[in-house]
């Protein structure tokens, strides 16, 4: 799911896009969301962005792992297809959009496949907790304030706490959410240039990369998720998970980045870590230990008292 970034429609990059095809549904979109208050977007989508990967986990005692990536991915492909028709946005993009598109549907897939194998070796909390080590690092590389400093040694506290929890006995579980982290980051950096004019192109044009992503998981994933079209509440479940995890959160997201600064919008992200650790015991009944507690707190911590850019210059 794209982070941070409040609306940039006169920025040179929003200037060199051209408008989507779907500029008119969008408009209505963005009008609809106009009624909605920013903060109930926010609340939506840190409850949708592990509430999915939670149920997932709940589908793996019935497919293989990568097949529920694939299932998820798919799933979300097809909503957006419906309601979006990306390939008018594929037709209207220049040759950079569409290497930035498909740039985006393969790391969408990677970032998929290698979030649910941390998934199936760590508890939900743990994984939440590294996915937002990169995103803070590239930020605090961006924005060298003594806030985001100690922002910045929070979260490491914070993840070196879970490392050492996890290192001995699943150490292939770490690398995995380690490199789920450094995905996140290029899907941040990605997700950012998809919505350079605003959440509602923005949205169109992840529908295109997420059926780019749908067939670049496919040779890892279709196989093993095929097992789900034999069972109409497999399929139902798969579904809702792509809907949980991959539609919801992403739109909520681009709506709420087009009304509110993008401090606001970072504070948000101390959410998650949290919502993970409250996912994961409410679904799954992943109880965290001490240790393990005090580093997902350290990890909220850190986020939160990070500071954006264009806040940290009116300090």
């Amino acid at each position: 799911m794209a982070r941070g970034g409040a609306r940039c429609d006169d920025s040179p990059v929003a200037d060199s896009l051209p408008r989507s095809p779907a500029a008119a549904s969008g408009g209505r979109l963005a009008l609809a969301a106009e009624r909605v208050p920013p903060p109930a977007f926010l609340v939506s989508s840190a409850v949708f962005h592990y509430l999915g990967p939670a149920c997932a986990v709940l589908l793996f005692a019935r497919l293989d792992v990568l097949g529920v990536a694939w299932l998820r991915i798919a799933s979300a492909a097809l909503v957006f297809a419906v309601w979006r028709r990306p390939w008018r946005d594929w037709r209207a993009a220049t040759p950079y959009q569409r290497r930035l598109l498909v740039a985006m549907g393969a790391v969408l897939a990677t970032m998929n496949c290698t979030f649910y194998l941390a998934l199936e070796r760590l508890p939900l909390g743990t994984v939440g907790a590294v996915e937002f080590l990169g995103p803070v690092v590239l930020a605090a590389a961006g924005v060298r304030t003594r806030r985001n400093v100690a922002a910045l040694a929070l979260v490491l506290a914070g993840v070196a706490l879970l490392t050492d929890v996890h290192l001995v006995a699943e150490p292939l579980g770490l690398a995995l959410a380690f490199g789920n982290c450094a995905l996140f980051v290029l899907y941040v950096v990605l997700g950012h240039r998809l919505a350079a004019d605003g959440g509602a192109s923005g949205v169109g044009r992840l529908g295109a990369a997420m059926l780019v992503a749908a067939v670049v998981a496919a040779p890892a994933g279709l196989a093993q998720g095929a097992a789900a079209v034999t069972s109409p509440v497999l399929l139902a479940a798969a579904f809702g998970v792509g809907v949980c995890s991959s539609v919801i959160p992403y739109v909520c997201d681009q709506l709420a980045m087009a009304r509110v600064p993008r401090a606001t919008f970072a504070l948000m992200l101390s959410l998650l870590p949290a919502t993970a650790a409250v996912m994961g015991v409410a679904v799954l009944g992943q109880v965290p230990g001490a240790a393990e507690a005090a580093g997902i707190a350290l990890v909220v911590a850190g986020v939160a008292v990070h500071r954006e850019r264009d806040a940290a210059a009116h300090a």
